[in-house]
C-alpha cells in the first residue's frame, strides 16, 4: 500500500490512543481531584501530537488525530458533557497543527535547552486554553444558549488553569525533543495489523464501557 494509506492508518492509531487515554486515564484523574485537563493535554496529548509530527511531518496530521480522538471521546461514559470533551480535543489538535505548521522538528534539537522548554510551555498553554475556550463557545452555540458575558466571566479561570499545562508541557516537549527520532519503517504486513489492532482495542474498550454504563 502507498504512503498515503500508511499516513491515514497513523492518524487513526494516534487519535485512538489519545481518545482512549482521555476516556480512561482522564476520567480516573478527575475522580481523584487532579487537574486532569491540564495533565491530559500537556502530559499526553501534546507528546502524542509531537511524536506524530516528528514521524509524519505532513499537513493535516495533527488536526486529523484530534478529530479521531474527539470522535472517540464522544463515547466517554465517565464525563458529564461528552460533546464538550469532543470539541475541546478536536480544537486542541487543530491548534497544535497551526502552531507547529512551520516548525521543522528535525532542527529543534539543535537549539538550546531553554528554547525547547519555552516552545513546550507556549504550545501546551496555548493548546489548553484554546481548546477550553473554544468548547466554552461552541457547546453553548450547539444548544442555543451562548452568552458573551458567561465567557467573559470564565476567561480568567481558563487562563489560570492553563498554568499547570504550561509547566508540564515545558517538561514533556523538552524531553521528546531531546530524544533522537528513530527512523524505523515496518513492512506493510506488520504495520497495518499493528495499527488496526491498537486502534480497534482503543475503540472497543471505550465503546464497550459506554454501552455497559448506559
Amino acid at each position: 500500500m502507498n504512503d498515503k494509506t500508511r499516513l491515514i492508518a497513523a492518524v487513526i492509531v494516534f487519535g485512538s490512543l489519545w481518545g482512549f487515554l482521555e476516556a480512561i486515564l482522564g476520567s480516573l484523574l478527575k475522580t481523584v481531584d487532579f487537574p486532569y485537563g491540564a495533565i491530559m493535554t500537556a502530559g499526553f496529548a501534546v507528546p502524542l501530537l509531537l511524536i506524530a509530527r516528528r514521524m509524519y511531518a505532513k499537513p493535516g496530521v495533527s488536526s486529523g488525530i484530534g478529530l479521531v480522538a474527539g470522535s472517540l471521546a464522544f463515547f466517554n461514559p465517565w464525563i458529564g458533557c461528552s460533546i464538550c470533551s469532543a470539541i475541546a480535543i478536536a480544537a486542541e489538535g487543530l491548534i497544535f497543527e497551526i502552531l507547529w505548521l512551520k516548525i521543522d522538528t528535525q532542527e529543534i534539537p539543535q537549539t538550546n535547552l531553554i528554547q525547547r522548554a519555552s516552545l513546550g510551555i507556549v504550545s501546551a498553554y496555548a493548546i489548553y486554553i484554546g481548546g477550553y475556550t473554544i468548547t466554552q463557545i461552541l457547546t453553548p452555540v450547539v444548544f442555543g444558549s451562548f452568552y458573551l458575558e458567561n465567557l467573559a466571566y470564565l476567561l480568567p479561570q481558563i487562563l489560570a488553569r492553563g498554568l499547570p499545562a504550561a509547566l508540564l508541557g515545558g517538561v514533556t516537549v523538552l524531553t521528546i525533543l531531546s530524544i533522537k527520532p528513530l527512523h524505523i519503517r515496518l513492512p506493510d504486513k506488520q504495520y497495518y495489523p499493528l495499527t488496526a489492532g491498537v486502534s480497534a482495542i482503543c475503540w472497543i474498550a471505550v465503546i464497550a464501557s459506554w454501552i455497559i454504563t448506559a
